[in-house]
C-alpha cells in the first residue's frame, strides 16, 4: 500500500525484505512457550530463543527501512554501481518485485527504456499494479514497462536488450533446478557487448558452487568480461546483518557480454 509523507505527498511502496511475519511468529511462539512453561519449565529457554529471533528480525527490518539507514536500498544500489553502461537503449530488470531497481535504472539513465518482469507470486507483497503506481509517483512511467513473466523463460528474443540487471531473484525461482541456467537465460537476451549486473546468493556453495568456478562458467559461455564482488564487504552493512541467512552469502556478478 502506498502511504503519504509528512507533507501529504504519496510515497512509493517498495516493501521490506523482512516481512512482519518473521517478527510476529517467533514472538507468538515465545509467548506460547512461556505459557506452557508452567508444566514444562525448560520451555522458558526455548521462549528466550524465540524472543531473541523476533528481536533480530525486528532489528533487520528496521535497518533495511529508510528510518534505519535504508540498507535495503543501498544493497540495490550496488547493482547499478557495477553496471558499466552508457544508458542508451533498452534495459531489463529480471524479477523486479515492486519495481525499485527498474525505477532506479530509469532515474539514472533518462534516455533508456526499462522493462521489469516478475512472476509476482503470493509469497511476496509485490504486484504489477504497485509497480505501475510506484513508477507514476517517481515520475518515470513513460520510461518503464512491467509485465508478468518467469526468469526461467524470458519472453524476449535473443539480444533484445542493451543491459540487464537482477537483484536477489535467481535463488527464489522454483521452476529452475540449476540456478546457473537463470543467469544464462538473463544473458541470452543481452546484446553482444551489452552490460549486466546480477546480485544473488552467489556465495551459497550448495546452489552456485565456488564463485571462481561460477565466473569461469560464465566465461565458458562466451561472456567477454565477468567480475565478482562480495556484497557483505560493503561498509554500509552492519555486522549483525552479515549472517549467512541475511546478506552474508550475497554477491554481485557483473561485466560485459
Amino acid at each position: 500500500m502506498n502511504t503519504l509523507n509528512t507533507l501529504g505527498v504519496e510515497k512509493p511502496d517498495y516493501s521490506n525484505w523482512v516481512s512482519t511475519r518473521f517478527v510476529y511468529i517467533p514472538a507468538g511462539l515465545g509467548l506460547l512457550c512461556v505459557g506452557l512453561s508452567i508444566v514444562a519449565p525448560v520451555l522458558i529457554v526455548v521462549a528466550v530463543l524465540f524472543f531473541l529471533m523476533s528481536l533480530y528480525f525486528l532489528y533487520a527490518r528496521y535497518r533495511f527501512s529508510p528510518a534505519g539507514g535504508n540498507v535495503q536500498a543501498q544493497v540495490q544500489d550496488l547493482v547499478l554501481a557495477h553496471l558499466d553502461w552508457d544508458g542508451q537503449g533498452k534495459a531489463l530488470d529480471v524479477g523486479c518485485g515492486n519495481g525499485p531497481l527498474t525505477i532506479k535504472l530509469a532515474h539514472k539513465y533518462p534516455n533508456a527504456q526499462v522493462t521489469g518482469i516478475d512472476a509476482w507470486g503470493e509469497m511476496w507483497e509485490y504486484s504489477r499494479r504497485v509497480c505501475d503506481r510506484n513508477a507514476m509517483i517517481e515520475e518515470v512511467a513513460a520510461q518503464t514497462t512491467f509485465q508478468k513473466a518467469t526468469a526461467s523463460a524470458l519472453p524476449f528474443a535473443d539480444e533484445s536488450f542493451d543491459a540487464a540487471v537482477s537483484n536477489l531473484v535467481f535463488h527464489e525461482v522454483r521452476d529452475a533446478k540449476d540456478k546457473r541456467e537463470l543467469i544464462r537465460e538473463a544473458l541470452r537476451v543481452v546484446k553482444k557487448g551489452g552490460r549486466f549486473a546480477f546480485q544473488d546468493l552467489f556465495q551459497w556453495k550448495s546452489i552456485y558452487g565456488e564463485t571462481d568456478e561460477l565466473v569461469a562458467t560464465l566465461k565458458s559461455w562466451g561472456i567477454t568480461k565477468v567480475a565478482f564482488i562480495k556484497t557483505s564487504d560493503a561498509a554500509f552493512i552492519p555486522t549483525a546483518l552479515k549472517l549467512p541467512f541475511m546478506v552474508g552469502t550475497i554477491g554481485v556478478l557483473y561485466g560485459e557480454k
